[in-house]
């Protein structure tokens, strides 16, 4: 990956490393809100100080965004677009609200309609993006590695929003904030993550960011969507919901992703909610007072009962959504205070 290729392989999981030029070292500890990063490609490789203090900025946007003063100037005069090669209707919403209430001039690029779609290669759009002179570029993409190698050839600072299968930083960010903010701490937690674990980037992040802070993640699923050598990722790997389960504090049920999914990995989405989707009797498994949580969108009644997903107490999906805003503010503003140290 260093000559900035876009993983097209048949790895369901690439091994994708940030180019040392393109995303420089995070100071360690809480200096990092005084030398944020460059640009936010994935969550491998942060150390727990640095993911702490994101988490603890995301917090005091939590904060104000609840007082109802959520109207700041931090970027002020600072261009943000939202660069989407794939349909994502919560994840470019939560960054175009995180954008304005920070002040930000926020632009949605539509790619379905761009130039991109008449035949403009990612190098094309690069260059035109430089021409606008944009300061925060926000990408999604459907191959592993191509926002980092818009980060290297452009000059604003680049958020991953999901790339591939490789990762989804921001979402584990918010994942985390959620489970902190309800259970105080992420270290000693054991994190069930079920389902469609071999196309999820979602999980790739949260899988990262929890065992670097010291959770126990168990990977739940049938063997056609588990990735191979996915223990080597620090990770216990289950096929039986019920011993999954049992004893688990968190349980993360992720979407069946029917469009990365190749025929015969499952045998119909009536079977698999049997075996796998979360409904009561399996979540009774898990501790009295285990939570669930979902990345969305979510397919009722495949990965999740609905009963379970609107759960007043137990189902975290909703405050989610809500803490996906407020770790976009804390993304953009650390990002935005490199780029003013650049300018």
């Amino acid at each position: 990956m260093a000559d900035g290729s876009i993983a097209r392989g048949s790895a369901p999981w690439p091994c994708f490393l940030v180019p040392a030029n393109v995303c420089p070292p995070y100071t360690v500890g809480t200096r990092i809100l005084n030398n944020p990063p460059r640009h936010l490609l994935q969550i491998e490789g942060l150390l727990p100080p640095q993911i702490g203090a994101m988490l603890d900025l995301a917090e005091s946007y939590v904060l104000l965004n609840r007082s109802g003063k959520t109207q700041r100037d931090l970027l002020r005069g600072r261009t943000l677009i939202n660069l989407f090669f794939e349909d994502s209707t919560r994840t470019r919403t939560s960054f175009e609200l995180a954008g304005k209430r920070l002040g930000a001039d926020v632009i949605n690029m539509s790619v379905s309609t761009s130039s991109v779609n008449k035949g403009e290669t990612l190098l094309d759009t690069a260059a035109t993006l430089n021409a606008m002179h944009c300061d925060l570029l926000v990408v999604r993409h459907d191959q592993s590695g191509a926002p980092a190698l818009l980060a290297q050839k452009v000059d604003a600072a680049v958020i991953n929003a999901g790339d591939g299968t490789h990762e989804h930083p921001t979402q584990a960010l918010l994942d985390a904030l959620t489970i902190r903010r309800r259970r105080g701490a992420l270290a000693g937690l054991v994190v069930a993550i079920c389902g469609d674990v071999l196309h999820s980037r979602v999980a790739r992040s949260n899988i990262h960011l929890l065992t670097t802070m010291g959770s126990r993640v168990r990977v739940v699923g049938p063997p056609t969507l588990i990735p191979p050598a996915v223990e080597r990722l620090g990770v216990t790997v289950f096929h039986d919901m019920k011993a999954g389960l049992e004893g688990a504090d968190i349980v993360m049920a992720l979407r069946l992703q029917k469009e990365r999914m190749a025929r015969g990995l499952v045998p119909s989405a009536r079977e698999f909610f049997r075996f796998y989707g979360l409904d009561a009797a399996k979540l009774a498994w898990a501790k009295p007072d285990a939570l669930v949580m979902h990345p969305g969108p979510m397919n009722r009644g495949v990965e999740i009962d609905s009963a379970v997903a609107d759960d007043p107490v137990r189902s975290l999906i909703r405050e989610q959504v809500e803490m996906g805003v407020a770790v976009r503010m804390a993304v953009l503003d650390l990002l935005a205070r490199q780029a003013r140290r650049n300018d």
